[in-house]
């Protein structure tokens, strides 16, 4: 019988610390961070989560306060026996150490709604401040930081923004994760004919031209299935009910989607090795679009359909029977998504770049 590893329950140090929060900057887990440093993961959870798994920040004394040197000085000139005020008296300033000032939300009723409206309807942090940034570019009282946002959320003890509004991230997590941390997945298949990425044009890949679409199946329970389609210069949404994941109900679907759009806005599919694109060629037939494969277990080939499906799940959790979920409920998701700003456009909406395409193919 193997015998349990038993963990230091002795109390963080200022290095351990240090040590803690630069490894879990870098992605690594609770339980990677519990066995490097001789802890229980629930340890490392319990230091994380008074500060929201954001790193507080140093604290920094005070210009008027002695240091402990300075109280040394002092005690050693007090006559009648060596005294410890001095040293009780430094810990006391750094108690008293000077804290992060006022948070802008606290001191800005207007703005701090604002955000929360905008939270509401699942906006993003960095989508919020970015729009803030573009809308009021002279007013600084009417912007804010997204990390803010975030460190409103994250750490309660400000009592900023209410914890209800956490549920609107896409993220459920309770605590933020470092942005290096990781989580693999990807499919194999093998299609017959399939043009490699490697193929697709330079044109497609620096985005400069409107016409190339990502796409993939967003999969929830009982073998239910979303088609998502992204377009690469506008990452504008489109999202296509499907009965299942048969290469010729997929195909289906894309066909009538690709139909709703001028040819000039549909001129390439990049899709992974899902056999749901087995049939890849009656599509070419049927619409003229040429269809582009990514490298096995390569997500980060569709960039932009990869974060959309994560968009996505704020609206369909996984878990989630697809099923009950009509053509028209998919086109108000898509519209909500398309019409929030992104930072990658400037903070323009996909709808709004988008429709600038349309426009001059017209």
């Amino acid at each position: 019988m193997a015998m349990r590893r038993k963990y230091s329950r002795t109390r963080v140090t200022a290095a351990e610390s240090a040590e803690l929060w630069e490894r879990w900057k870098k992605g690594e887990g609770l339980h990677a961070i519990g066995q490097a440093m001789g802890r229980g993961h629930t340890s490392i959870f319990a230091h994380l989560r008074p500060s929201g798994g954001i790193r507080p920040p140093a604290r920094r004394r005070s210009i008027r306060a002695l240091t402990m040197a300075e109280r040394e000085e002092i005690s050693r000139g007090i006559v009648g026996g060596q005294s410890v005020r001095a040293e009780a008296a430094d810990q006391f300033a750094w108690k008293r150490a000077l804290r992060p000032k006022t948070c802008k939300l606290a001191l800005y009723g207007q703005l701090r709604q604002a955000v929360a409206t905008k939270l509401e309807m699942k906006w993003s942090p960095e989508q919020i401040a970015g729009w803030l940034k573009r809308i009021y570019p002279e007013d600084e009282a009417r912007r804010v930081s997204h990390e803010t946002i975030y460190r409103s959320l994250y750490v309660q003890t400000r009592g900023v923004l209410k914890l209800e509004l956490m549920a609107h991230l896409r993220s459920e997590r309770r605590f933020r994760r470092s942005r290096h941390a990781t989580q693999k997945r990807g499919r194999n298949g093998t299609i017959v004919d399939a043009v490699p990425i490697s193929e697709r044009p330079a044109s497609i890949e620096d985005r400069a031209v409107p016409g190339h679409w990502e796409g993939d199946l967003l999969c929830g329970s009982k073998n239910s299935y979303i088609v998502t389609l992204v377009e690469r210069h506008s990452r504008y949404v489109m999202l296509a009910k499907v009965r299942s994941r048969h290469t010729q109900t997929v195909i289906d679907a894309l066909i009538r989607q690709a139909r709703k759009l001028p040819d000039e806005l549909y001129k390439s599919l990049t899709w992974d090795r899902g056999h749901e694109l087995a049939d890849h060629k009656r599509f070419s037939m049927a619409t003229n679009v040429d269809v582009y494969f990514c490298d096995p277990q390569s997500p980060w080939q569709r960039g932009s359909n990869e974060n959309t499906n994560r968009l996505l799940r704020q609206y369909f959790p996984k878990g989630l029977d697809l099923a009950v979920h009509s053509q028209a409920e998919l086109n108000k998701v898509a519209r909500q998504l398309n019409e929030r700003p992104r930072k990658t456009l400037d903070f323009q909406s996909p709808a709004e770049r988008f429709s600038a395409c349309v426009a001059s193919t017209g």
